[in-house]
């Protein structure tokens, strides 16, 4: 006699300190795929999730950036290997997500992992095109170093799920920052799918942390946060009600002098994304040594 079975379905999470909790506050919103149709409640951050978010990365500051550049690299090259591995999981989510077909879908997934190898390679070569050795009057030595800024707060693009996640995400680990990010709201499964793959890819708890849910809910607190050095905004394009909130976070921002990065107007995600993304939140530290000592 054949029996039926009831589906497991998928609680959907925050990513925080490099586990799973439910949202503090037990919120939950519903995600619709392209079409409408009901996919998933997922998890809807509170301000003290992303206040947790906060300590968590600020934790893992020392470790990370303490880290060689080289196991950095060895460590976003893994990332880019599970989420091979995972591809029909990815290729599904933003199929759902985005209303991509099969292919449109397997290319903005390769895009992303292609992405995340670029930065990988930039990770041990960043140091000697950022930094410097001076020319000085004097019998010294002056070298100029990056160094991470520190805990950077990133808003995730509304309408690319994936690449563009990894876009705003990849340029600030890699040099030593730790992240709390904001998912897209309306399309958040490629962002849990992505925090799948963090969990299982040799990152330390902490480095980077997802929350899902309303970002006018969360991001004014992480802008305002004193314990939060960055801001990246480049998430926030398309419309004028995005525009309208990034001057908001900008303004907040300024009470503890952040650093800012803000890209004017349309972002095209796919386009060569430079050196900037990394450049941004990194601070220049000037050593001066005596010749002979």
């Amino acid at each position: 006699m054949a029996t039926s079975r009831i589906d497991v379905r998928k609680t959907y999470k925050l990513y925080v300190g490099g586990a799973f909790p439910r949202s503090e506050s037990g919120h939950s919103y519903v995600v619709n795929d392209s079409k409408g149709r009901f996919v998933a409640n997922a998890a809807k951050a509170s301000r003290k999730d992303a206040r947790d978010a906060v300590v968590a990365a600020r934790s893992a500051v020392k470790g990370w950036s303490g880290r060689t550049a080289y196991n950095r690299a060895q460590i976003l090259y893994r990332i880019a290997e599970v989420m091979e591995d995972r591809r029909p999981q990815f290729v599904e989510a933003l199929r759902q997500s985005e209303g991509l077909s099969a292919a449109a879908a397997g290319s903005a997934l390769d895009a992303s992992i292609d992405r995340l190898v670029w930065y990988a390679g930039w990770a041990d070569k960043l140091t000697q095109v950022v930094g410097n050795a001076n020319p000085v009057a004097g019998p010294f030595f002056n070298l100029s170093t990056p160094e991470p800024t520190g805990v950077v707060a990133v808003v995730a693009p509304e309408d690319s799920s994936l690449l563009g996640l990894v876009s705003v995400i990849a340029p600030a680990i890699v040099s030593g920052n730790t992240v709390v990010v904001m998912s897209s709201f309306s399309r958040p499964l490629p962002a849990i799918t992505f925090s799948e793959v963090l969990a299982t890819s040799d990152v330390p708890g902490g480095v980077v942390n997802i929350l899902t849910g309303d970002r006018r809910d969360t991001a004014p607190w992480l802008a305002a946060h004193m314990d939060v050095n960055g801001l990246d905004l480049t998430g926030l394009t398309g419309d004028d009600l995005a525009a309208e909130l990034a001057t908001s976070l900008e303004e907040a921002a300024a009470e503890n002098l952040k650093r800012v990065r803000r890209a004017p107007g349309a972002h095209d995600w796919a386009a060569d994304p430079g050196l900037d993304p990394m450049t941004t939140f990194l601070e220049v530290k000037t050593v001066w040594h005596p010749i002979g000592v």
